[in-house]
């Protein structure tokens, strides 16, 4: 009798997290901003991040884009200047094939005031750089992830589920972007585009470590950790692994949502 045996089924490839093309990070040279780089690179996809002034930043996160087997490329740019954001962009869609995804993590160190302290020339200032820049930055690439369809990623912030005393300057803007991002969500979709948000807590990387020993002091730290769930503090590892998933094709079916990542403090 000839014994007879089933055909290996042959594996079938592993699958992509993304096209061909490239990621764009807003703000990619600050702490969160340069995991979500390097995270997006051993993901697989191409970089190009964009700082405002610390150039030794960015290019170090090149560096570590490059080591993660990927290529990168920094340019500068103030977000407020729709100019500016709109060169950028024609720029970045002539060197590649494709932009597929923008992520931005972009943020100045804003003043910690209550509402009624805060002088209207600081707010309109703040409003412009945050919610009128990433306006710009919707209108200069949406023509771009129209062709092929893609992805939006916003880093918000968990205050607008649990209000943070003296917060406003990040929680207002922020307001504004989630009311954008909504609606990109529900009129591109059709286009293949998709629009999520990431809404931080207090993350131990970023713009929350500058504020350490200002208006964060030891006391706010301990409270913070005391009111979270977990008993802890956020990485900046975890913001990027979030990122890249909503960013990615495993996410293909989600858009318009907000995935808050705060240890459970808004509970």
């Amino acid at each position: 009798m000839i014994s007879t045996f089933p055909t290996p089924t042959p594996k079938s490839a592993p699958r992509t997290l993304f096209p061909d093309g490239v990621a764009v990070v807003i703000g990619g040279s600050g702490g969160i901003g340069s995991a979500i780089c390097t995270a997006l690179a051993e993901a697989g996809t191409d970089v190009v991040l964009t700082y405002r002034s610390n150039i030794a930043s960015a290019l170090s996160v090149v560096d570590a884009v490059a080591a993660a087997g990927q290529t990168a490329d920094c340019h500068q740019l103030a977000i407020e200047s729709a100019s500016d954001v709109a060169a950028f962009f024609l720029r970045i869609a002539r060197e590649h094939t494709r932009i597929h995804t923008v992520v931005n993590a972009s943020g100045a160190l804003i003043p910690m005031s209550y509402i009624g302290d805060l002088h209207p020339e600081k707010f309109s200032e703040i409003m412009n750089s945050d919610a009128n820049g990433f306006f710009n930055l919707v209108h200069a690439s949406l023509p771009h992830l129209r062709k092929q369809g893609g992805s939006y990623v916003q880093i918000g912030t968990v205050g607008m589920f649990r209000w943070p005393t003296r917060d406003i300057m990040s929680v207002a803007p922020k307001a504004a972007i989630d009311a954008v991002m909504t609606g990109i969500a529900r009129e591109e979709g059709r286009n293949g585009i998709r629009a999520n948000t990431v809404a931080l807590g207090l993350i131990n990387a970023g713009m929350a470590l500058r504020f350490k020993g200002n208006a964060y002091d030891d006391n706010y730290w301990e409270a913070a950790v005391k009111n979270t769930a977990l008993k802890r503090l956020g990485t900046a590892a975890e913001v990027a692994d979030a990122v890249v998933f909503l960013a990615s094709n495993r996410a293909a079916y989600l858009t318009g949502q907000t995935l808050v990542l705060d240890g459970g403090f808004s509970l």
